[in-house]
């Protein structure tokens, strides 16, 4: 068990190759959804590790133990958030903000009103390994709700989001540990309530709480580590 949301399978693929100085074990490494060994949809290439001998423990893990970590991950909905409207609150973001760069949200709210985001991943995020990390590449869709007097939510446009990150791994007490950096965005309008506007207005105030909220929000959560076998 890694956490509430994902499990992972370390068993034994093969029998143990045993050498005269050295001994060869090829574990699964596969992650899947906590409770629901589901196939990923992911084939398992072979590799090896290169000749060392400085250390009595040698550990390698391929792209596909992050690729089904993507997966399972993807599949119990852990890249779906909602920044509820304290934290926009927080940070002053309101549909006044929204107001003075699309005029129709001034003209849909007088008074301002504050706002709520629904962010989801909308595919599985690509994973693709680099030496001592991997980059993540997740398309998703950001919501924007303004929050009524009487507590219900109006829809005010979405975003399509195009994400690529970058995590940079370690090893400490048996947890392989990982630190998330947002590389690159860009945004697009998906659906408008408001009428059309120029998306690059809002790139900066959405790349804000992207950056203050959501991706100390994932690192706090690398940090608590996958359990190593």
């Amino acid at each position: 068990q890694i956490d509430d949301l994902a499990e992972v399978d370390y068993s034994l693929s093969g029998l143990p190759a045993v050498f005269q100085p050295f001994i060869d074990l090829d574990l699964k490494g596969v992650v899947f959804p906590a409770g629901n060994y589901t196939d990923s949809p992911y084939m398992p290439a072979s590799f090896t590790i290169p000749d060392q001998s400085d250390s009595m423990l040698y550990l390698a893990f391929s792209e596909y133990f992050f690729q089904t970590s993507s997966f399972a991950y993807y599949t119990a909905g852990a890249f779906n958030m909602t920044i509820a409207e304290e934290t926009c609150s927080y940070f002053n973001i309101n549909t006044e903000i929204f107001g003075t760069i699309i005029p129709e949200v001034a003209k849909y709210s007088v008074t301002p009103n504050p706002v709520m985001l629904k962010l989801m991943a909308t595919e599985i995020p690509i994973i693709s390994l680099e030496q001592d990390s991997f980059t993540v590449e997740i398309q998703g869709s950001m919501e924007v709700l303004a929050v009524l007097p009487d507590s219900t939510t109006q829809s005010l446009f979405t975003m399509n989001i195009a994400a690529n990150t970058s995590i940079s791994l370690n090893v400490f007490d048996q947890k392989l540990m990982g630190s998330l950096c947002l590389n690159r965005l860009q945004f697009s309008l998906a659906h408008s309530n408001v009428g059309s506007f120029e998306v690059l207005l809002l790139e900066n105030i959405l790349s804000y709480i992207l950056q203050t909220e959501v991706i100390p929000s994932a690192n706090a959560k690398l940090s608590k580590g996958f359990p190593l076998p």
